[in-house]
C-alpha cells in the first residue's frame, strides 16, 4: 500500500510499537465468537420488578404510574397503542387473556387500570365518549324504574334522559340537588338512582355528595356522579359514597381537545361485573389511540389543574371589577353559596366559570365574536381557554321556558379557562369589554 511491499497489518503494529503498544492488552473477543446472553429475559426482569399497582402512591406519582408498568413484551416505557380488532387462539373454544378488541384491549386495559386509581375505585371501564358511558350506566335500570336527577345538568345529558330514555320506560323528576330534603322528597318507591353533577354545568353549583349518598343509601338507590368538571384531582365521589363517578375523558383527564371518549368508575366489584358485562354487549367502547391519548393526557392533569385552578381564580377576580357583568359564578370566589361544601369536598375550584352580562344577546355575541385568545367552542378542559353561550350552544337542546326557570339565562356565558399566560388572556378580556 503506497508502495510499500509490508502488509498494512505489520505497517500498522510497527507504528505502534514505536508508542509502546502491548497487543497483550487487547481483550478483544473473536470476530466469530458467540455473544454471551443474559440467562434472564426482559419478560423475566421485569416480573421480578415489584409492579405500580402494589405501591401506595400519591396523586401525580398514579396519575403517571398507575396502570402504565413497562411493556412486558419489549420494555417500553410508554404503553403501546395495540392496533389490532382480534387475538390469535392456542386452541378451539380455549380463550386467551384477549380474544376480541370490543371485550378488551391492552391499550384500553391500562386506561381502565389508571382511571380505576385516580378515582380509587376497584373496576374501571373506559367509553366512546361522556354519553356512551351514561347510557351504559342508565342501563342497569329496567322498564319502570325512576330516577332523580340534578335540574342544572349538562344539556347532553337531558336530552339523552328526556328525549331518549323515556321512550325506553325509565321514568325522570328533575330536583335542586343542593337541598337534600328536595331530593329525598322526589324519591318514591320505584327510584334506583340518583343522578348529580357538581358543580353543575352550567352555574356552577355544588351538590353535598355525601349528604345524597346517605339519601340513596337510605332508600336502596345507586347514586352516581358526573365528576367531568372537578376531574379525580379535585375530587372523589367514591370516596363521599358514591356507587359510580362517570367522566368525560374528552374534557380534563385528555386535556389536549384532540379525542372523545368517556369513563364510569365504582368501588363495587358486583356493580363494576354488571358494567363491564354492558360495556361489552352495547359495545360503546373506545379505539386504543383514543385510550392512548387518555393515558398521555392523564400524566400531566395534576400539573395541568394547578395552573387551570391558579388563571380561573385570577378571571373570576378580574370579572367581578367588570362593570359590563352582572354575577359570575365560581366555586373559588368567598361569597359562593356552598364555599363550605367546596372546602369540604374538594381540594381546590376548577378551571371553569361563568358569568350574566349585562344587556341581552346582542352584548353577549358582540363580546365572543370580539376575543382572540378565548376561542369561541363547545367543549371544555383542554390547554387552550375555550369560551360559549349555553343558550344557543351546550344546552340549547333544553327548551327555553325550562331554562331561565333553571337561572340559565340568555346572557350567560361559560367559560373553561385554559393554561395560557393569565395576563394575556386577562388582556384578552380587557380588549374584548372595551368593544362593547
Amino acid at each position: 500500500m503506497n508502495g510499500c511491499s509490508r502488509s498494512p497489518w505489520i505497517h500498522l503494529r510497527t507504528v505502534l510499537d514505536r508508542y509502546h503498544f502491548s497487543f497483550k492488552r487487547l481483550n478483544t473477543p473473536r470476530v466469530n465468537a458467540p455473544m454471551k446472553r443474559c440467562k434472564s429475559s426482559r419478560k423475566d426482569m421485569l416480573n421480578q420488578r415489584p409492579l405500580a399497582r402494589h405501591i401506595i402512591m400519591r396523586f401525580s406519582t398514579k396519575a403517571i404510574h398507575a396502570g402504565q408498568d413497562p411493556d412486558p413484551a419489549t420494555g417500553s416505557v410508554t404503553v403501546p397503542v395495540y392496533l389490532t380488532s382480534t387475538y390469535m387462539q392456542v386452541k378451539p373454544g380455549r380463550e386467551g387473556k384477549y380474544v376480541y378488541s370490543r371485550t378488551a384491549n391492552p391499550t384500553r386495559n391500562a386506561l381502565e387500570q389508571s382511571l380505576a386509581a385516580l378515582e380509587d375505585g376497584k373496576v374501571g371501564l373506559a367509553f366512546s365518549s361522556g354519553l356512551a358511558a351514561t347510557t351504559t350506566v342508565l342501563m342497569l335500570l329496567q322498564k319502570g324504574d325512576h330516577v332523580v336527577a340534578g335540574d342544572d345538568i349538562y344539556g347532553g345529558t337531558y336530552r339523552l334522559f328526556d328525549q331518549v330514555l323515556r321512550n325506553y320506560g325509565l321514568q325522570f323528576t328533575y330536583v335542586d340537588p343542593r337541598s337534600p330534603d328536595k331530593v329525598e322528597k322526589a324519591v318514591r318507591k320505584n327510584t334506583k338512582l340518583i343522578w348529580i353533577e357538581t358543580p353543575t354545568n352550567p352555574l356552577m353549583r355544588v351538590v353535598d355528595i355525601r349528604a345524597i349518598s346517605k339519601i340513596a343509601k337510605k332508600n336502596h338507590a345507586m347514586i352516581v356522579v358526573d365528576n367531568t368538571f372537578a376531574s379525580p384531582y379535585l375530587q372523589n365521589p367514591l370516596k363521599l359514597g358514591a356507587d359510580i363517578s362517570v367522566h368525560s375523558t374528552t374534557k380534563y383527564l385528555g386535556g389536549h381537545s384532540d379525542l372523545i371518549g368517556g369513563a364510569a368508575i365504582t368501588a363495587d366489584a358486583d356493580t363494576g361485573k354488571r358494567l363491564k358485562f354492558l360495556q361489552n354487549a352495547v359495545g360503546a367502547v373506545p379505539g386504543p389511540l383514543d385510550c392512548w391519548l387518555v393515558l398521555r393526557g392523564i400524566k400531566t392533569l395534576a400539573v395541568r389543574m394547578d395552573r387551570h385552578n391558579s388563571n380561573a381564580k385570577q378571571i373570576s377576580e378580574f370579572l367581578l371589577k367588570q362593570p359590563k357583568v352582572d354575577q359570575v359564578y365560581y366555586p373559588g370566589l368567598s361569597d359562593h353559596p356552598q364555599r363550605d361544601i367546596v372546602k369540604r369536598q374538594m381540594r381546590g375550584y376548577g378551571g371553569m366559570l361563568s358569568f350574566e352580562l349585562k344587556g341581552g344577546f346582542r352584548e353577549c355575541e358582540k363580546l365572543l365574536t370580539k376575543l382572540s385568545i378565548f376561542t369561541l367552542a363547545e367543549s371544555l378542559g383542554g390547554v387552550e381557554s375555550l369560551i360559549e353561550h349555553p343558550a344557543s350552544m351546550t344546552h340549547a337542546s333544553i327548551p327555553r321556558q325550562r331554562r331561565l326557570e333553571k337561572g340559565i339565562k340568555d346572557t350567560l356565558i361559560r367559560m373553561s379557562v385554559g393554561i395560557e399566560d393569565v395576563e394575556d388572556l386577562v388582556e384578552d378580556l380587557r380588549r374584548g369589554f372595551k368593544g362593547l
